[in-house]
């Protein structure tokens, strides 16, 4: 089968599937090797980006999605015409805490923040931004949280070695104000 082709198959699962799809799934999927699919997909990222085209490949962690440019949301969402639902300050304050910080447990973040946080992680699991990753090995066996590929998507990360130092926080708060939106 030809480059073409296989370039060709895999738009066809990107488009189909919505969702970060990992590399292993789309080389199953293919039937080539995990060189030949990193390969094709680098490929279909330069032609996005040489053509310009309206939508890019993101390469979240081996997990690629389609999604459209940034620079055009401003025109999506007149077409949508929704406001977007931010997360409140002292959530988002729970989801740094999580990313700098995981595997973290409820009462490690309760005593960073100095208040109770149970709202504030239903909120971030019910958006799909962090998980259970764990149990900590001691009395009642605490949940242990972390960030998910919707936290490494919804922040335009490839890996959680992109996020900014801890020096940083108030460039961290601004990122985190501005740019988290549901859509």
């Amino acid at each position: 089968m030809s480059r073409r082709e296989l370039k060709s198959i895999i738009d066809a699962i990107l488009f189909a599937w919505a969702e970060p799809i990992h590399i292993d799934e789309i080389m199953k999927i293919i039937e080539q090797d995990k060189k030949t699919t990193r390969d094709l997909l680098k490929e279909i990222q330069d032609e996005c980006e040489h053509y310009r085209r309206g939508i890019i490949l993101n390469n979240y962690n081996d997990y690629f999605q389609y999604s459209t440019r940034i620079e055009h949301d401003s025109y999506l969402k007149k077409l949508t015409k929704s406001s977007p639902r931010k997360i409140t300050n002292s959530t988002m304050e729970v989801l740094a805490i999580i990313a700098y910080n995981q595997p973290v447990t409820r009462v490690e973040i309760d005593n960073i923040r100095g208040v109770k946080s149970y709202s504030s992680i239903d909120t971030l699991r019910a958006k799909g931004l962090i998980e259970e990753v764990g149990r900590l090995d001691a009395v009642g066996k605490p949940v242990l949280y972390g960030t998910t590929v919707e936290f490494l998507k919804s922040f335009n990360l490839s890996s959680l070695d992109e996020l900014p130092e801890i020096e940083n926080l108030d460039e961290v708060n601004t990122i985190l104000e501005n740019e988290y939106d549901e859509n």
